[in-house]
């Protein structure tokens, strides 16, 4: 697995992170390393669905 630093937009508070984390969390093959305001560091194979988790979860993220 690589590391990758996702960056997510709309993200303002502690709940935007937590509801990123959530939704990262549902994502088969995923490490959490980091959940910032704005940022996500995560180890995993498949970026596109971790892209797709949060995006879906509100905050368009992009590699």
């Amino acid at each position: 697995m690589s590391t990758i630093n996702l960056k997510i937009e709309g993200m303002h508070c502690e709940a935007c992170v937590n509801r990123v984390k959530r939704a990262l969390e549902r994502v088969e093959d995923i490490k959490i390393k980091e959940v910032h305001i704005g940022s996500a560091s995560i180890e995993t194979l498949n970026v596109e669905a971790a892209i797709a988790a949060v995006t879906k979860a509100g905050y368009p993220a992009h590699k």
